[in-house]
């Protein structure tokens, strides 16, 4: 007979039923160098220099990995145009900064001369914008460095200012600037582990929470030491946590996670919507961002409501597409759908109905793909290349004159028919609204069918799916996934598999609410400890 405490044991392991109610002892993963992305690389610019310094030029796509930018920007490389790019938008912001509009506000020295170097000049203004650029203070050999630029380019031009342009935009050129290069040491309180830099712990946690370079209150509990003790730490996050700007850090999450960035590649054809356009696009994805910052931020609401949430925000362009007036003429306003509407739930936005379609039509498959992996985090195997999608594609097939009737049709194939299963069942239940976005009833005359199950719970329409949704345990313990690998900018590995389970836990307590599941990150063991540099054939091998 199996010993009781045993039988206990195996019971907890297979339900999950006894979790910890503390946080369990977890390392973090490898360290990892995650390039800027373009908003990050303007919101620098902006933080150091002010808004006025235009930042002119073309972002290289950025990758996307386990369904994140954020973590895509660890496995990037620097290619020879991109960096061509970097230099040409450095030494444009250079010339701004020090040129005879902006130098009075942004070098705080005269030089002795205007056409000879001055070292101490240089030197003062490159040790300050150095550290606010590269994170950290610099090391007098790279102030030096800088120094020895500016002085031998103002000896070449024969003006100050011109050599001091050069020198900052080595800065703005360099590798410390355009990536986040985490850093590790011994940790002097327990043999063997390795935790974060103060440096370090304070870029994660300022672009975690907010999307930005760290702020000088930051900075300076990092330079003292005191961001490496927990208290020290847990004053900084309670005081960013409070700040307006978490609200644009997870403006940036979201947008990550429900790939917004591909709207730059979405066209449909204005014959068949010709309500589409760039601002319909614009507006679809602020409306969305705009609900979740509202519900999540401002009001503190359950993360799961926002699949069923009936308010909202409008503006004349989306009115058109969504059949409802809007009284201002300019700008946003709020709005709250009916209760008998099937507008309920984000995945009834038009921003998801628009980027998860084709250009001519609405797409289950795509549909369903995105919520099975960005909100339940179920991978969807690629499709064969070999596929026959001719059934699917032909909208005017007289014997499958509904998405769900050429489907089911395409889905006869074997090969086919194990991922459509995953997919269809789920994406059908929001085929009433079309490629814009716009709701139907009908598809070439025949009434649309938009029943399915997600996981065996059975829904009708777009709300029910939208309450199966919200009670879909794996709905929120993705965000709980998905937020830790955003916040740490790498895949998980298996040494922090407890500390999720953990996670899901402690944010059910707290009712689901936003703030206290970053706070419960951002003060975790593994978020400021690393196993070290990181091995990609090892990491690869512990991806949970």
């Amino acid at each position: 007979m199996i010993p009781r405490t045993l039988a206990v044991f195996a019971v907890c392991f297979v339900l999950w039923a006894c979790r910890p109610t503390e946080e369990p002892p977890s390392v973090g993963g490898p360290t990892a160098m995650r390039r800027l992305t373009g908003d990050q690389y303007k919101q620098a610019v902006s933080d150091v220099f002010g808004d006025d310094i235009v930042v002119a030029g073309r972002f290289a796509p950025d990758a996307r990995r386990k369904g994140l930018v954020a973590v895509g920007s660890t496995w990037g490389t620097m290619t020879p145009a991109s960096f061509e790019q970097f230099e040409s938008m450095a030494l444009s912001i250079a010339a701004q900064v020090v040129g005879e509009t902006h130098r009075s506000r942004l070098v705080e020295c005269q030089p002795a001369s205007s056409t000879q170097p001055d070292d101490e000049c240089a030197g003062r203004f490159l040790r300050r914008v150095g550290r606010q650029l590269f994170r950290r203070p610099l090391t007098d050999e790279e102030v030096q460095a800088r120094v020895e630029i500016a002085a031998n380019s103002t000896r070449s031009a024969g003006d100050f200012h011109a050599g001091l342009e050069f020198a900052l935009a080595s800065l703005l050129m360099s590798p410390d600037f355009l990536f986040r290069i985490e850093r590790s040491e011994a940790d002097p309180l327990e043999t063997g582990r390795m935790r974060l830099t103060s440096e370090t712990v304070a870029s994660r946690l300022s672009y975690f929470l907010w999307n930005a370079s760290p702020d000088e209150q930051l900075m300076a509990a990092a330079e003292n030491g005191r961001l490496l003790s927990v208290e020290g730490l847990g004053e900084q996050v309670d005081r960013m946590l409070e700040s307006p700007r978490v609200a644009e850090g997870m403006r940036a999450f979201f947008a990550d996670v429900f790939s917004f960035d591909e709207f730059e590649d979405v066209s449909k054809d204005t014959i068949l919507y010709p309500a589409f356009s760039r601002k319909l696009v614009e507006d679809s994805q602020e409306q969305t961002l705009r609900v979740i910052i509202d519900h999540l931020i401002d009001q503190r609401g359950d993360y799961r409501d926002l699949f069923t949430t009936r308010k909202s925000f409008m503006t004349r362009t989306l009115g058109l597409v969504y059949g409802v007036p809007v009284a201002t003429r300019e700008g946003w306003e709020p709005f709250e759908f009916s209760e008998g509407s099937q507008r309920s739930g984000l995945h009834t936005h038009v921003s998801f109905m628009t980027l998860h379609s084709h250009p001519g039509r609405s797409s289950p498959t795509l549909r369903g793909v995105f919520l099975r992996e960005a909100i339940l985090c179920q991978e969807v195997p690629a499709a064969p290349a070999d596929v026959n999608f001719t059934i699917v594609q032909d909208t005017d097939n007289p014997e499958f004159k509904t998405a769900r009737a050429r489907l089911d049709a395409h889905s006869t194939d074997p090969t086919c028919a194990n991922c459509h299963r995953i997919m269809d069942p789920i994406g059908l239940g929001l085929d009433t609204f079309d490629a814009i976005g716009r709701y139907r009833k009908l598809e070439n005359g025949v009434p649309i069918d938009t029943s399915g199950d997600v996981s065996g719970e059975a829904f009708s329409d777009t709300r029910d799916l939208g309450q199966v949704l919200h009670d879909h345990p794996a709905v929120s313990a993705c965000l709980v996934e998905k937020l830790y690998r955003y916040g740490v900018g790498r895949d998980t590995v298996m040494s922090e598999r407890h500390l999720l389970r953990y996670l899901e836990d402690r944010f059910e307590d707290s009712g689901y609410r936003l703030h206290a599941l970053l706070r419960l990150i951002t003060l975790s063991e593994a978020f400021r400890t690393t196993s070290g540099a990181r091995s990609v054939e090892k990491d690869l091998g512990q991806e949970t």
